[in-house]
C-alpha cells in the first residue's frame, strides 16, 4: 500500500507508565501493518522512572531521588528518565514515509521544528552539535548529551529515541517543562527562563510546524479501539510484567 500522507494526531490524558510504553508500541505495529502514521502527545499518571532498553534495573539505585517512583523498561534506547512535569510525544511512521528510513532525519525534522516552536515563545533553544562526553554515561538522560538534543546553553531540555520494526519506525521523547521534585538537578524551562509554557501553545505552533518538516496534514484522532486492545495485551505481557523491567 502506498503511503498515505494524512497523520493521525492523538492527545491522550495522563497514563500510566506501563499503558504510555503499551501504547506506543501498538501505533509502531500500526504503523508497519497499515501504513497509518501518528503523532501522539501524552503525560504521565504520577510521576515515573523509565529506564533504557538496555539499562540494568539495578542500576536505578544510582538515583535514590525516585526510589519511590513506579519503573517502566522502554523498548527505546537511551537513558532512564523522570517522567513528571513534561510533554512526552511520539510518532510512528510506515515504511513507505522518507523519514522512516533516515534515522537522523527524523529526530533533525522533529527537534529543529520544537525549536522553531519555542522561539515563539520567547525560549531560545539549540540543536546540541557536539559528541557523546564520555563512554560512561550518566544514568539520567537529561545528564547525557547526544548530538542533536535540544539545549538551552549548557542544559538539555529535550531528546529523543527510536525503535525500528520491519521498516517501520516509532520515535519518541521528552521537553522538560518544569524541575520535578524527584529529580531537583535537572532544571526545565519554567526554570531557565522564570516562565511557564503554555501547552497548548506549544502544540499548536509544533505542529504547524513538524507539518512542514514531516510533509504531513495532521487530523485530529482519538485512539481507535483496535489499537488500545492491542495496547492492553502489550502492557499486560510486556510493559507492565516485572519480567521484562527486571530483565536487564
Amino acid at each position: 500500500m502506498a503511503f498515505d500522507h494524512r497523520c493521525r494526531l492523538i492527545i491522550d490524558p495522563p497514563g500510566e507508565g506501563a499503558w504510555n510504553m503499551a501504547v506506543d508500541e501498538a501505533l509502531l505495529e500500526s504503523a508497519q501493518n497499515d501504513d497509518v502514521a501518528t503523532l501522539r502527545f501524552y503525560s504521565w499518571r504520577v510521576p515515573t522512572l523509565s529506564l533504557g532498553y538496555f539499562q540494568s534495573h539495578a542500576d536505578r539505585r544510582l538515583h535514590p531521588m525516585s526510589a519511590d517512583c513506579p519503573v517502566v523498561r522502554r523498548a527505546s534506547g537511551g537513558g532512564a528518565i523522570l517522567h513528571d512535569r513534561e510533554l512526552t510525544y511520539s510518532i510512528a511512521l510506515p515504511h513507505g514515509h522518507l523519514l522512516s528510513l533516515r534515522a537522523q532525519g527524523l529526530y533533525e525534522a522533529v527537534h529543529e521544528s520544537l525549536i522553531e516552536a519555542l522561539a515563539e515563545l520567547g525560549i531560545s533553544a539549540t540543536r546540541f552539535d557536539g559528541q557523546r562526553r564520555s563512554i560512561d554515561q550518566p544514568f539520567l538522560c537529561f545528564q547525557r548529551r547526544e548530538h542533536g538534543d535540544v539545549v538551552s546553553g549548557d542544559d538539555k531540555i529535550a531528546g529523543s529515541a527510536q525503535r525500528r520494526q520491519r521498516g517501520a519506525v516509532l520515535q519518541h521523547g521528552s521537553i522538560l517543562l518544569a524541575c520535578s521534585r524527584f529529580a531537583p538537578k535537572l532544571p526545565g524551562i519554567a526554570e531557565l527562563f522564570s516562565e511557564e509554557v503554555n501547552i497548548e501553545d506549544l502544540c499548536r505552533d509544533w505542529l504547524a510546524r513538524l507539518a512542514k518538516m514531516l510533509k504531513v496534514s495532521f487530523t485530529q484522532s482519538t485512539l481507535p479501539a483496535t489499537v488500545a486492545a492491542a495496547a492492553g495485551e502489550i502492557a499486560r505481557q510486556k510493559f507492565g510484567n516485572p519480567v521484562w523491567t527486571q530483565k536487564r
